[in-house]
């Protein structure tokens, strides 16, 4: 039997590019986003602790699904094998994806 697959999704939030592994990702009802489902993390007894993955673990701590904006996703791949939860500065050479403006209606007279 085959393993359930593991996806890596980067996207942007609040100043930060977050790199998450989850098991379950779908378009979600929610126009507009991305659900994630069943956060893959590293083993909590490791020796050595990063800091930036702690914070990804505390901050999904008790989180059973989250809704992402499909605009602040940068990349989704699906992997062999979760890697490390990082968040880190995101630097000006990362930008979002375009959005349609949303322009005042036209008086057509």
């Amino acid at each position: 039997m085959a393993s359930k697959s593991i996806y890596r999704v980067v996207f942007h939030n609040q100043g930060e590019i977050w790199e998450l592994y989850a098991r379950e990702i779908f378009q979600s009802d929610l126009w507009g986003f991305i659900e994630l489902e069943a956060f893959v993390f590293e083993d909590v007894s490791k020796v050595v602790v990063d800091p930036s993955s702690e914070k990804l673990r505390r901050t999904f701590d008790g989180v059973t699904r989250s809704y992402i904006p499909l605009n602040a996703i940068v990349r989704i791949d699906e992997v062999e094998r979760e890697g490390t939860p990082r968040a880190v500065k995101a630097d000006s050479k990362v930008a979002e994806f375009p959005r349609p403006m949303n322009l005042p209606p036209r008086d057509d007279r």
